[in-house]
């Protein structure tokens, strides 16, 4: 009996249920999320100014001559931790959908949750995956490109017009589509779960790379949607990012709600 108790205590704990969504769900969950901006749109363009600033400061830093190579995988590496800096808009998303006050200065109220320390632990996940992103990317540089350009249009000259740039441009990108995808796997469902619930960090990522799998094809989909729209949010100096980033941290919020049977989960 004392052996069959152990081998209950040690039993993993049992997944969580997942669900396979339509388009449908995707169109649904960008509409809801420009509703609640909408609601919100006011008090969280301040916010929101908060991420494009930070992009813009991050690329900024990599424009010395022996960093430019740098610049373009850091401007659009910092979307990789969009989840992270979208986690204050899951929580009034929560909050509004609870029925509580949810203006702008509950924007922080995620260091109250009861899940913080798993929250840390996927932002620092995440933060390492941005950081191996600007590795590699330097790591290509150096192969297709070799020494530091001496100056902005050296560096385009040889980016655009010889073999080795072109052919940095095709794997950059493909390496690029990796990194997005591993983040889309590993945060689209956790981080906005971790703010809902109380729930462990290793759980909720495997809960998201199990629901990106259910729904491989549509949640290609709303990456390349996502990746789109911040392309358009960047330019010009990232400050549509301060209309794209809310709207899209509540439509993730919304898509979670679908991606997810929420009545298997703690209450917290």
């Amino acid at each position: 009996m004392a052996a069959s108790t152990t081998a209950n205590t040690n039993a993993p704990a049992p997944a969580i249920p997942v669900r396979h969504i339509a388009a449908a769900d995707l169109d649904a969950s960008l509409r809801d999320g420009l509703r609640d901006f909408g609601v919100h749109r006011g008090d969280l363009l301040f916010v929101g100014l908060l991420y494009p600033a930070i992009g813009f400061i991050a690329g900024a830093a990599a424009l010395g001559n022996a960093l430019l190579p740098y610049f373009f995988p850091v401007a659009a590496g910092v979307a990789l931790l969009g989840p992270v800096a979208a986690l204050g808009f899951y929580e009034i998303a929560r909050r509004r959908e609870a029925g509580l006050d949810s203006d702008w200065s509950h924007f922080l109220d995620i260091r109250k949750r009861p899940s913080l320390d798993s929250i840390v632990a996927v932002a620092g996940l995440l933060l390492a995956v941005f950081v191996a992103w600007v590795l590699v990317a330097g790591a290509l540089y150096t192969a297709f490109m070799g020494a530091a350009p001496v100056s902005i249009g050296d560096f385009l000259t040889r980016l655009f017009t010889t073999r080795g740039g072109w052919a940095l441009i095709v794997v950059g990108n493909l390496a690029g589509l990796c990194f997005a995808w591993a983040v889309l796997s590993l945060s689209v469902v956790s981080l906005p779960m971790l703010v809902d619930r109380d729930i462990g960090a290793r759980a909720a990522v495997r809960t998201s790379i199990a629901a990106v799998r259910a729904n491989r094809w549509l949640m290609a989909r709303w990456g390349l949607t996502v990746a789109a729209l911040l392309v358009l949010g960047s330019i010009p100096a990232f400050i549509g990012l301060a209309f794209v980033l809310p709207w899209l941290g509540y439509s993730t919020w919304h898509l979670y709600t679908r991606l997810i049977d929420r009545s298997a989960l703690p209450h917290s």
